[in-house]
Formats: structure tokens, C-alpha cells, sequence
């Protein structure tokens, strides 16, 4: 049967108004509000305190938490916490994660990076890792939640609270921090901002006691030795990971850019290789139960293989490199525009603001096409917007500082960005098993983020070495790999696909 466009956009657009949608709405807002404090916000305030640009884009890092979160996923999806629990087991997580946000929010807040770096540093780990608690939860709640005609209506609402908050996070933290006087250093200026960032998640804490527990029967085991058991191993390979990080001694002496990046990739090399052994001999040493660490973390892996094939590589290789040039440009964004001449009040206007309603106006799209057109093409289409906005930043920084320039290539970047975001949230989804949705989805979004993140942590010292217009056009190169990869994928799946 053939639908005209006004019944398509209809048969789309009513679920979006279904109750479990907009709850999601909200979810998503509570969602998207830490992302942007732990990243451009925090990178604003490190610049404006004095800390060095390759030091900024290092703390970019922090979003390993979002990569690793695979490894705490078991306990999220089986360990009942006490005195909550009646809430149900995923709303009870869901406020545990919440009041998490909201502590850490409050204890970065009291930090100064002007004179005590390292608990500016531990603030923003732990908005991170209970930003990627809360995540899990998140994920998995929308999945089990609703049936699968439903979930390009409650991703796109989730996305659509997402960027929402992103322009609260982002233009609004921005133009509080502004209005205060953020031009001058003041840490009684960023104090501000960020407890008040921390009020809104209050709107979270309250959808909660107005929302369903999904129906899913859960067979949760009494025993929850194990589980903590993978936590704290997970601690001590993280203690060695930073101690590693903290005395690595680079090989290089030489100062230049080329070599210092060389460095830092033994560096990191050297730290997830300790983490690697840590973890090898806690189960040599029958710390952690070999065969329980198969079942929760084996079993979702092989049902995923078993169900996809051959075609499974190409497929988790696909996700793995899908938003890269995104984020790798991202880091350095609020950065570059500091350096371009732009001032705080109108990165807020342009890039949080006018940007992030952008972005949603994108994610909207893509969600229509991911419907009417096809998944697969959906992706294509996205990852080659994305090339096109991060080439616009070369012309970006090439040009004078004008405003008007500055609003374009930023409107055109974000629509990409949603685009592509909402059409690869959908294709995630799709993927996912019912029977193993946290643990999954939250491998899937880690693997997502991996790679990216790790190059993303030396943007700062790339960008030095080829110049702003060379760093944009990298940023884009690495989005032709996906391009290619979302070719190969739509011809080895079943995905639904025209090409």
C-alpha cells in the first residue's frame, strides 16, 4: 500500500505523543545534561583558568567511563539495591545514578583547576562514570519498555531531550557563566554554574515516580559476590591503568609535536596493557570466577555472533568508527573558537543554542528517514553530512572571525550531527536481544565511543602540529573508512537497505 508523504509523517509523528515517548523525552533530558559539563563546558573553564591546550583535550578521556561501562553493565542488570528496590529494578538504578550526577555535580563545583587540578579531574570521573550508570539504565529501559513499532519514536524523543539539555548544559551554563562575568577568571563564577546544572536533574529524580517499571521477568540471583567481584577487579585494573599513566616515562626526549604524540600513544598503549594484566591474573588468581565472567559477558557477545554471522565484524568495526570524526572534532571545538576570537556569550548563542536546536531539527529528520527510507541509507547519508560539516570548519578557520560564518558552518555541522546521531541510536536498537539488552546495547555504545575517544585525547597536540584547517580536514578523512564500511555492511546484512 502506498502512503502519501502527509500519511507517512502522520503514522510517524502520533507516537511521538504516546506517554512511554515523552517520558523518554525526560530521560533523555537527564541524559544529556552531564555530557557536555564533563567536555565543552569544562573545557571552557579549564581555558579560561590557564590550563594548557593539550592538557584540555586530555580530559576528554574522562569518557572512557562511557567506553568501559560494559564491564559494571552485569551488575546494573542483576544486583538489587537495597532499600530502593521496590521501586523496581530499573527505576531503582535510574535514581541511584541520578543522585550520583547530582553529588558529583556539586563536588566539582568546589574545585578550582587553577590550583588543584586533580580534583577537577576526579569531579569530572565521577560525573562520567555515573553519567554511563545512569546511561546503562536508560538504554536499557526504552528497549524493554516498549515494542519494537514504537522505538523510532521513543529514540527520537530521548534524542530530542538529549540535545534539549545539551542547550541547557551547553549555551546555558555558558550564558550564566557570561552574565556572571566569566571573561575574568573567577572559580566562584564556574561554582555557580555547575550547582545550578545540577538543580535540573531534579526533573529526572521526578519522572521516575511517575513511570512504569518495564514487565520483564528478570532472573536476579541472590549471590551478588561475583558481580562485585568483576567491580572491584575493574577498580584495581583502572588504579593501574592511572598509575600507569601518572610514571609512565616517555621514550623521547624531543619537545616537537610529532614525538610528543608518539609518547602519548606508548603511553596509553603501555596503561590499557596493565589493565590487561591486572585483569589476567585476578583470574589466574581465582579472584574473579572464570566461568561466571563467561556467562555475563561471553553469552551476549556469542548471541550476537551467532545471530549476525561473518557479517558481525564488519558490523561492530561499523559502530566503532561511525561517530569518530564527530567527536574527534568535537573535543577541540569550544577551544577553536576561544582561539578564533569568538567570546563565551556567543560560543553559548551560536554553537550551544542555536547549534543544539539544529541538531534536533537533524535528529527529527533522521528518524523520518530511518522510518520511510531505510536504515542503512539512513547512515550513509548521515556519515556523509558529517564529512561535509567538518570540511566547512577548515573554511571556518581559514576565514575572519564573522559571526555570520560561524552560524553556518555550525547550523550545517549540527544538523549533521543529529542526523546521523538519531539514524545510528535506531540501528543500534535494532541490534540489540531482548535477552541481553543493558549488556549489549552498553557494548555497542562503549565500542562506539572507544576508539574515538582515544584519538580524540590527542586532538590538542594534532591540531598543534598541522594548524587548525589541516586538523579539520583529518577530522574529515576519517569519516570516508565509514562510508565505505556502511557499503559493505548493507550488502553483507539482512538490514532492510536500497542501495
Amino acid at each position: 500500500m502506498n502512503l502519501s508523504i502527509l500519511e507517512k509523517f502522520k503514522l510517524y509523528t502520533i507516537p511521538l505523543l504516546h506517554p512511554k515517548a515523552l517520558r523518554m523525552f525526560l530521560f533523555g533530558f537527564t541524559a544529556g545534561l552531564p555530557l557536555l559539563l564533563i567536555f565543552s563546558t569544562l573545557s571552557v573553564w579549564l581555558l579560561k583558568s590557564g590550563v594548557e591546550r593539550s592538557t584540555i583535550t586530555l580530559f576528554s578521556w574522562v569518557g572512557f567511563a562511557y567506553s568501559f561501562k560494559f564491564i559494571w553493565t552485569p551488575l546494573v542488570d542483576n544486583i538489587k539495591l537495597p532499600f530502593i528496590h521496590k521501586l523496581g529494578h530499573r527505576r531503582s538504578w535510574l535514581l541511584l545514578s541520578q543522585l550520583m550526577i547530582i553529588a558529583s555535580l556539586i563536588f566539582i563545583s568546589f574545585t578550582d583547576p587553577k590550583i588543584t587540578l586533580i580534583y577537577t579531574v576526579i569531579g569530572a570521573v565521577c560525573i562520567a562514570f555515573s553519567s554511563a550508570t545512569q546511561d546503562i539504565t536508560v538504554d536499557a529501559f526504552r528497549i524493554e519498555s516498549a515494542p519494537k513499532k514504537l522505538q523510532g519514536a521513543l529514540s527520537s524523543m530521548y534524542l530530542a531531550g538529549y540535545r534539549i539539555a545539551m542547550i541547557v548544559s551547553g549555551a546555558g551554563s555558558l550564558w550564566i557563566a557570561s552574565f556572571l562575568g566569566a571573561d575574568t577568571y573567577n572559580q566562584h563564577v564556574w561554582q555557580t554554574v555547575y550547582q545550578i546544572m545540577s538543580l535540573f536533574m531534579l526533573s529526572g529524580i521526578i519522572t521516575i515516580f511517575f513511570t512504569e517499571e518495564p514487565k520483564i521477568k528478570r532472573n536476579i540471583t541472590k549471590n551478588n559476590n561475583e558481580k562485585i567481584r568483576f567491580f572491584i577487579s575493574f577498580l584495581f585494573g583502572l588504579s593501574g591503568f592511572i598509575l600507569c599513566h601518572i610514571y609512565f616515562k616517555n621514550i623521547f626526549a624531543n619537545k616537537e609535536p610529532i614525538i610528543i604524540f608518539f609518547n602519548e600513544f606508548l603511553k596509553i598503549i603501555s596503561c590499557l596493557t596493565t589493565f590487561a594484566v591486572i585483569i589476567f591474573i585476578l583470574i589466574k588468581i581465582n579472584f574473579i570466577n572464570s566461568q561466571a565472567a563467561k556467562n555475563a559477558y561471553a553469552k551476549p557477545i556469542l548471541e550476537f555472533t551467532n545471530r549476525y554471522g561473518s557479517s558481525a565484524i564488519a558490523i561492530l568495526l561499523l559502530i566503532a568508527l561511525y561517530r569518530i570524526s564527530d567527536v574527534v572534532l568535537g573535543v577541540m571545538a569550544n577551544i577553536f573558537y576561544l582561539e578564533k576570537g569568538f567570546s563565551v556569550s556567543q560560543i553559548a548563542t551560536y554553537s550551544k543554542f542555536f547549534g543544539t536546536i539544529a541538531t534536533i531539527i537533524g535528529g527529527i529528520i533522521g528518524g523520518l528517514f530511518a522510518v520511510n527510507v531505510g536504515t542503512i541509507r539512513s547512515l550513509f547519508i548521515g556519515a556523509l553530512l558529517s564529512l561535509i560539516g567538518n570540511l566547512l570548519f577548515s573554511w571556518l578557520a581559514i576565514s575572519q572571525a564573522n559571526t555570520n560564518i560561524l552560524a553556518f558552518v555550525i547550523t550545517i555541522d549540527n544538523i549533521a550531527s543529529g542526523f546521523a546521531g538519531a539514524t545510528f541510536v535506531v540501528y543500534l536498537s535494532s541490534l540489540t536481544s531482548i535477552k541481553f539488552t543493558a549488556t549489549q546495547y552498553a557494548l555497542f555504545s562503549s565500542i562506539m565511543l572507544f576508539i574515538p575517544k582515544l584519538i580524540a585525547g590527542y586532538s590538542g597536540t594534532i591540531s598543534t602540529f598541522f594548524g587548525y584547517p589541516l586538523f579539520f580536514i583529518f577530522t574529515a578523512s576519517l569519516g570516508i573508512p565509514v562510508l565505505l564500511l556502511i557499503i559493505l555492511v548493507g550488502k553483507i546484512t539482512k538490514i532492510r537497505s536500497r542501495f
